[in-house]
Formats: C-alpha cells, sequence, structure tokens
C-alpha cells in the first residue's frame, strides 16, 4: 500500500503503484519541465536514434547532430540569452536524461559542451566571445 507522503499526511492511497514512476516523480514536475522533456524525448528517440544506430556501427560520431542540438536550445540550455533555452537544472537534467536513454556518448557530448564550454564562456568571457 502507497502512502500520500509527498502530501504531508499518510493516508492509504487508492491506486495501484505505477512501475513506470514509482517515486511519482512526474507528478512532481512543472508543465514546463514535462513538456521540455516531452519534446527531449520525441527528438531523442525520432530524429537521434535511427543516426545514432547507424553511426556506431561504423563508429562514427555526427558533429552535425551536435550543431542540431545546439539549434534546438538543448546544449547550454541553463542559459539565459545567447540563444539558449535559459531553462532551469530540473529541465536540463530532462534532456540530458533523454539524450542519454539513446546514447550515453551524446549525453556526454551534451553535457561537457554545455557545463565545460559554454557555461565558462557564459560566466567570464567576453562580449564577443559569448555571441560567438
Amino acid at each position: 500500500m502507497r502512502w500520500t507522503a509527498l502530501k504531508g499526511d499518510l493516508t492509504p492511497m487508492k491506486n495501484k503503484l505505477n512501475p513506470l514512476d514509482p517515486f511519482l516523480f512526474d507528478s512532481q514536475l512543472s508543465e514546463e519541465e514535462r513538456l521540455i522533456g516531452q519534446s527531449a524525448r520525441s527528438y531523442a528517440r525520432e530524429k537521434l536514434m535511427p543516426r545514432v544506430l547507424e553511426a556506431n556501427r561504423h563508429e562514427h560520431f555526427h558533429v552535425e547532430i551536435m550543431r542540431e542540438m545546439g539549434a534546438l536550445g538543448l546544449l547550454g540550455a541553463t542559459i539565459s540569452g545567447y540563444g539558449c533555452a535559459g531553462v532551469n537544472n530540473v529541465a536540463s537534467g530532462l534532456i540530458c536524461k533523454e539524450i542519454e536513454w539513446v546514447d550515453s556518448g551524446y549525453r556526454s557530448a551534451l553535457s561537457v559542451q554545455s557545463a565545460l564550454v559554454m557555461h565558462p564562456i557564459y560566466s567570464f568571457g567576453s562580449g564577443a566571445q559569448k555571441e560567438k
């Protein structure tokens, strides 16, 4: 039996455990976070997956996929301005989760580009560097 501890009380819930979301994670997301996660999932499964399967067979990394993810606002998602999405950390994590579901290499590349390249430029770079 599950309890409604998320709401602060301990009354039993009548519905059964959802094995796809046992911690009721989705119910804790804002509407914006949910939509961002769904958009990232659609992109990852419909556009990324077919190319990744073929690329892995030939040991090839598509740089154009990184450009595409940048154009979609998936890279540097927490940065505001400069063509970036400016979303919160939860939404950024949902983006990473969906890309990871398809391929850990592209998720790693997304994380490195966002955190180790774009964020330092955003925080410490000149105006010209930020615009570039």
